[in-house]
């Protein structure tokens, strides 16, 4: 059985494992590391004085990248 399924699974580099996928929307603490570094108070901040706007549908904060990329050009 254990022929069967390694055959079956799919195989990815190590390299390919280690990356983040962004598929169009970040929680807060990867919206905080795309946006260089910042610390969660700080994003916080942002937000409370509007310059960036979640998306507050979820339980979750979600940064669109659209955003996120619309505060790195202003």
């Amino acid at each position: 059985m254990q022929k069967s399924e390694a055959q079956g699974a799919t195989q990815r580099s190590p390299a390919q494992a280690t990356q983040t996928e962004i598929v169009g929307g970040l929680k807060l603490k990867a919206a905080a590391v795309y946006l260089g570094g910042l610390s969660v108070p700080t994003m916080h901040r942002l937000i409370a004085r509007g310059l960036l706007k979640p998306n507050r549908c979820l339980r979750h904060l979600l940064f669109s990248i659209e955003e996120l990329n619309r505060f790195l050009r202003q």
